[in-house]
């Protein structure tokens, strides 16, 4: 094991190429979530035009999830067959054609099949960018690059709403998705020209760099040596890990929590508060703000409890655990306020604390199953995806059947508590 001594030898004069790619992969995140939430700013207009039901409006909202659902796993198990490069090119072309679609389409029914195309191309983003992380990081720097990488989610979805609102109010919905998906394209040239599957192939990078990329993250007393011969991750490992299993369900909230948000926010806004679609855009803004603080200061918090503690189990688990439970407590008064300050402030909370760990869920792939961690991350996603369709379509249906959103916010307190419970219980990197 090298000492920090030696290590911080061992990258004087290094290239630092490899945050180039986290860059590249903050960039093409923050156009697929302007892509993927911008239909939450359309609704509005488009049943207007279309005169969509409340339950019609939950399906389009979810479909997205269904298609998402298919490709996410599959993207993985692509990814570490062929590689990153291949894969999320593909995929951004595929997702840019499915925007553009959503402008065209002119029934219920053609935009709920273009909203779940665009899921199909969008979900082998993110097993990609794990992927990708897994090859050009070391696990010293690791929970930073992940969290550096997923900012772009907030932080697009702060600038995207009173970006995509306004649009949506000057030009219209379906010139907006046009747009956005001509814009999507202009990523895709950078990354096959810039990006490799793994650093040694790439002239950018220089011997040192690669020195710092092969470095090892501290391991637990208990831990194997990283020069030991390991078998193959299977997939009754990938299934049954009890430590996956907490840390998939745990995500399965977190993507509740954030597919709820990213949909319904803007509704629950105007429905509730009689708000603009313009000024809705503005008062989305700060939830999302504070989530990418939150997300950044917790990445670095969670490499920092590895470095001194030599601990997953601290870093990852009971971080996990914290933020989710400090989201069930914030969430639940939300459901029984009509006060705009003080939801706004609660809701801000609430998606900061839940947004928070994000960068420990995906670690903890790459910490358990390194061999594998883009099909684990899609194993994952996959749940995550299954939220995608269950949080929109199930609060659209429990707004059309109570009138309002308070049954809505009881059910995510009630799931962060049990990712909690069950966090606590189950997840066991170190052990795994």
């Amino acid at each position: 094991m090298k000492t920090s001594t030696q290590h911080a030898s061992s990258s004087r004069g290094a290239s630092h190429f490899r945050w180039v790619i986290v860059a590249m992969l903050a960039a093409i995140i923050l156009i697929n979530y302007i892509d993927r939430s911008a239909i939450s700013y359309a609704i509005g207009p488009m049943s207007k035009e279309l005169n969509l039901s409340d339950a019609q409006q939950g399906m389009i909202l979810g479909a997205f999830g269904i298609g998402y659902a298919v490709t996410t796993l599959l993207g993985g198990i692509l990814v570490d067959r062929f590689g990153a490069r291949i894969v999320l090119a593909v995929s951004v072309v595929a997702w840019a054609v499915a925007t553009a679609l959503v402008g065209m389409a002119s029934s219920f029914l053609l935009i709920l099949v273009a909203r779940a195309a665009l899921g199909l191309a969008e979900g082998p983003m993110f097993p990609g960018q794990t992927g990708a992380i897994t090859h050009w990081l070391s696990g010293r720097e690791r929970g930073r690059a992940l969290g550096y990488s997923l900012v772009a989610v907030p932080v697009s979805l702060a600038i995207g709403a009173p970006v995509v609102s306004y649009l949506t109010a000057i030009t219209g919905w379906r010139e907006m998705f046009i747009l956005l998906g001509a814009v999507s394209l202009l990523w895709m040239p950078l990354w096959w020209v810039l990006f490799r599957n793994r650093p040694q192939d790439s002239s950018r990078v220089n011997t040192a760099e690669i020195a710092v990329i092969a470095d090892q993250p501290t391991p637990t007393p208990d831990a194997h040596s990283t020069d030991a011969p390991r078998e193959r991750t299977s997939w009754a490992d990938l299934l049954t890990n009890g430590t996956l299993m907490a840390n998939n369900w745990a995500f399965f909230v977190f993507g509740y929590f954030l597919f709820f948000f990213m949909t319904w926010l803007p509704g629950y806004l105007e429905r509730t508060f009689k708000l603009s679609i313009t000024s809705v855009g503005w008062f989305s803004v700060a939830p999302w703000l504070a989530a990418a603080l939150a997300l950044i200061l917790l990445s670095n918090l969670s490499d920092m409890l590895l470095r001194r503690t030599g601990k997953l189990r601290i870093a990852r688990s009971y971080l996990i655990a914290a933020t989710q439970g400090l989201a069930a407590l914030m969430i639940l008064p939300v459901a029984f306020t009509d006060n705009l300050t003080l939801a706004l402030v609660l809701i801000t909370v609430a998606v900061a604390a839940s947004m928070g760990a994000n960068a420990a869920f995906y670690a903890v792939n790459i910490d358990v199953t390194r061999d594998r961690s883009a099909t684990a991350l899609g194993i994952m996603d996959f749940g995550f995806a299954i939220s995608g369709f269950l949080a929109p379509a199930l609060t659209g249906w429990i707004v059309g059947q109570s009138g309002g959103f308070t049954e809505a916010f009881m059910l995510m307190s009630a799931l962060a508590a049990s990712s909690v419970v069950i966090t606590l219980v189950f997840h066991r990197p170190d052990k795994a």
